[in-house]
């Protein structure tokens, strides 16, 4: 069962991803020609219904002129570091 912090996470990415692009001028056919995916798949990313692997982000963020950013950490339910 996905969670809701997942569903969000994967929107959020999905908005950032096509926002990025259209800031860089491109269609979602150039970017995949350039990052060498299907143009199909840009847009499963763009509509949230796709889980990209780290190297198809790093792919991406090269592309479009982002940084990516991946962080891990405890989260604001997790106090004591203890689940």
């Amino acid at each position: 069962m996905v969670s809701e912090a997942f569903n969000h996470l994967q929107l959020r990415l999905a908005e950032d991803i096509k926002a990025a692009r259209r800031a860089a001028g491109l269609s979602q056919e150039a970017l995949a020609l350039q990052a060498d995916v299907d143009r199909t798949y840009v847009s499963q990313l763009e509509r949230g219904i796709a889980n990209p692997s780290l190297l198809v982000l790093h792919r991406l963020a090269d592309v479009l002129g982002v940084t990516l950013h991946v962080a891990m950490g405890p989260s604001t339910a997790d106090e004591g570091g203890q689940r």
